[in-house]
């Protein structure tokens, strides 16, 4: 790989995690991070290696057959367990911090089910052996049937667990424009995108291996209903319901996880897009967890202004998945340089933003390294060359210019072999060497420059 500005961010981002890697039996997933979560986590380790797709394939099925072995298979309260649901995190001992006691296996998340089976598919997507898959075909009905009797609600039942239970899980994340808490049962907005798009891609993955789908997708069709129906608010999505379906009407970035899930439109994608670039939530070192304006905001809080490279690198995902490559780079490049400025991309830094400092505010407590931001780093490469791997289909739609020059990545692992792009300071493709038996599509925008000429 010649290296970019902002090459050492990806390379120590690659070494993070691989310092993060533990092992379950034969598999490895990336332990959520170090020094407080250096543990299974459901959420952190799913989209740790789902933002590393198409770099982390075996890591992405290692993670899926781990917490497979420890999905749930009956209701118990006190640990929050469902057949069929995804653990939120596993210890020796269980965990304590205050009021807040958790068991050894703790399953108190609303969300993780659904990425379960989202990665799953993109595994699949990117070239995941149909005998990899059809093994953890039981798990992704179980799963199936959790994500499609729930309504995205939780509440904490026990009086001791997360009060909050998406990934934003501090007590006090959840708040309106007038800085009040949202009160349980709550419906995370990102919660229903991860529910369609769970329930879209589990039907396709189960009609590829001739299994029934049921009413997968007519229950889809529901939860875009009442999203559509419930959620907006001031043309932008509300981060949340409360207890009485009343949206909790803060700009948040839990907006930006709903790009790419097949949940909103094509008008309501762009719409989401041009809210997350007001500069009251980009704070040109990523995006902010909080939206400025809104009373809650605290730029060193936990969940309410601060930046997380993850939260950010999921926007970037999206913004390309919906085509608005362009944006999607320069949110991007916005981390690249604040991970050049900190010598990495930790697991939260101060929203303090670029207009202010010169590089970011630290967060005294992060965990350095952690896992998704490490893999905030790759997700970012991926959208600085635009691409995008569906079956054996590769698309390359870099944005225009380069925001770091010319880039050319070698060594990108696709079944059948090594793909290899380069693009020029401008932005043109010059080189696309792709395994054969794969097609490349490339979504021209002035020119395509051969490498001959």
């Amino acid at each position: 790989m010649r290296r970019p500005a902002g090459g050492a961010v990806v390379g120590r981002a690659v070494a993070d995690l691989n310092a993060l890697l533990l092992a379950d039996g034969d598999d490895v997933f990336a332990a959520a991070g170090a020094p407080w979560y250096l543990t299974l986590f459901g959420r952190d380790s799913l989209w740790t290696a789902r933002l590393g797709l198409p770099w982390t394939l075996d890591l992405a099925a290692s993670t899926l057959r781990v917490l497979a072995r420890v999905q749930g298979t009956e209701h118990d309260p006190g640990t929050g367990e469902a057949p069929g649901k995804i653990p939120h995190e596993r210890r020796r001992a269980g965990f304590r911090l205050g009021d807040m006691v958790l068991p050894p296996l703790y399953y108190g998340t609303v969300d993780a089910t659904a990425l379960w089976v989202c990665l799953l598919h993109d595994a699949w997507r990117h070239g995941l052996p149909d005998a990899q898959v059809r093994p953890l075909l039981p798990a992704l009905r179980a799963a199936l049937d959790w994500v499609r009797a729930s309504d995205g609600r939780y509440r904490d039942e026990t009086g001791h667990g997360l009060a909050n239970q998406g990934w934003k899980d501090s007590v006090d994340a959840i708040r309106f424009t007038d800085g009040r808490r949202a009160a349980p049962p709550i419906a995370l907005c990102e919660v229903q995108g991860y529910d369609h798009e769970a329930l879209i891609s589990g039907a396709a993955l189960l009609d590829a291996f001739g299994e029934p789908t049921g009413d997968l997708r007519e229950r889809a069709a529901d939860v875009a209903a009442r999203f559509r129906e419930r959620y907006w608010v001031d043309g932008f999505p509300a981060m949340a319901l409360d207890a009485d379906d009343t949206p909790v009407d803060s700009p948040a970035s839990n907006m930006a996880h709903l790009l790419g899930t097949g949940l909103l439109t094509a008008d309501e994608s762009a719409r989401v897009a041009a809210r997350l670039a007001e500069p009251d939530l980009t704070s040109g070192f990523g995006l902010r967890t909080l939206s400025t304006a809104s009373a809650a905001y605290n730029p060193l809080s936990y969940h309410c202004g601060s930046v997380w490279p993850h939260d950010t690198a999921i926007a970037v995902r999206g913004l390309g998945l919906v085509g608005a490559v362009d944006q999607a780079a320069a949110l991007g490049a916005q981390l690249i340089r604040a991970g050049a400025a900190i010598g990495e991309l930790p697991e939260l830094y101060a929203g303090v933003g670029a207009d202010e400092v010169g590089a970011p505010v630290p967060y005294p407590a992060a965990c350095r390294p952690q896992a998704w931001s490490s893999a905030a780093a790759l997700a970012v490469l991926k959208a600085l060359l635009g691409l995008r791997v569906d079956g054996k289909e590769i698309i390359v739609r870099p944005p225009r210019p380069s925001p770091f020059g010319a880039l050319r990545v070698s060594g990108i692992p696709l079944p059948g072999g090594d793909l290899t792009i380069a693009v020029d300071r401008e932005g043109v493709v010059e080189e696309v060497e792709a395994p054969r038996g794969t097609s490349s599509r490339i979504r021209l925008r002035r020119c395509w420059r051969s490498p001959t000429s």
